[in-house]
């Protein structure tokens, strides 16, 4: 992120973790930077020629991956069954499953931490989705 935002190192308190998933170590880092460390906002930032929103687009099935792949699933049944082909071949595809996650992680955050959904609540902190495209160097905040 830091390079993303042209921060330095010490100014933003970065989790990085394949597909932008949410599981219990990434809530328990976002819970301790922004309740602990005081950071005021909570960035989701998915990337475009994401290979673990490919594997979930594609239904891959692969030891470990299974289980993270299964964190960004509900976001390709998010996608309407209009968009076809359902497969990591289709651009449009892709791109739905990268934005339709980004937000479908964005709930996660607010469902599974009591103590950041407060915080979200109350407005002591921020959370904001979006994607940032490889190609361009561009990231693109969802309105919402």
């Amino acid at each position: 992120n830091e390079l993303l935002f042209d921060l330095n190192k010490g100014d933003a308190f970065s989790l990085r973790i394949a597909g932008n998933v949410v599981n219990e170590d990434i809530l328990g880092g976002m819970e301790f930077g922004s309740k602990a460390a005081g950071a005021r906002l909570i960035a989701v930032i998915g990337h475009t020629k994401c290979g673990a929103v490919y594997g979930a687009c594609d239904d891959v099935k692969m030891g470990n991956l299974t289980g993270l792949l299964d964190k960004i699933r509900p976001a390709v049944s998010l996608v309407p069954a209009s968009v076809t082909p359902r497969n990591s071949k289709n651009p449009a595809f892709v791109k739905a499953v990268t934005e339709q996650n980004v937000r479908y992680q964005m709930r996660q955050i607010k469902e599974k931490s009591p103590i950041l959904r407060e915080m979200i609540d109350k407005g002591e902190v921020g959370l904001v989705g979006g994607v940032y495209d490889i190609s361009t160097g561009k990231v693109e905040f969802f309105d919402n």
